[in-house]
């Protein structure tokens, strides 16, 4: 991947990552949809924090400044309806990206070397979430015209949880 856009001048670079949770606090049932709704999910678990990612891959998936996502467990994850309408694209070795085929919404990515734990796109999901973002990734290649300007942790590359 290149970079190209430098990362916000006026904030450090962090150096470790925020923890994501180990044990939920309770069960939650979020629901969620592509565009069209010919894709419909559900995830029984509590949200990861979200991370806000603003890689040139993720920009170019979302057609925006940066992607939402938070990870979540795959097994937490429920396809309620439109697995016909599933699509999936290698988007580098060992990431595919998941999307509704009809409408291009994406719903998730997946990595190899994160087994069993999905990256979902947290603007489909219906009603009030009880997460928040906890930090910028990838933002070495940030684009030039959106600046971040929130007081969150940012990291130039890439993190993994913690085990």
């Amino acid at each position: 991947m290149r970079h190209s856009a430098s990362p916000s001048p006026s904030k450090p670079l962090a150096s470790e990552p925020p923890m994501i949770a180990s044990k939920p606090t309770g069960d939650a049932m979020y629901t969620g949809n592509c565009l069209c709704g010919g894709i419909r999910f559900r995830i029984d678990s509590q949200l990861e924090p979200i991370q806000i990612c603003h890689c040139q891959q993720c920009r170019k998936a979302q057609g925006t400044a940066f992607a939402s996502n938070s990870p979540i467990r795959s097994d937490a994850f429920s396809l309620l309806q439109g697995s016909d309408l599933l699509a999936e694209y290698e988007s580098s070795p060992g990431k595919k990206r998941v999307f509704c085929k009809r409408c291009g919404s994406p719903i998730y990515s997946a990595r190899a070397s994160l087994p069993g734990i999905l990256r979902i796109r947290v603007g489909l999901l219906d009603g009030a979430l009880a997460t928040r973002p906890s930090a910028h990734i990838f933002v070495a290649s940030q684009c030039n015209w959106w600046p971040i300007t929130d007081s969150l942790p940012q990291f130039a590359g890439a993190y993994e949880p913690r085990k």
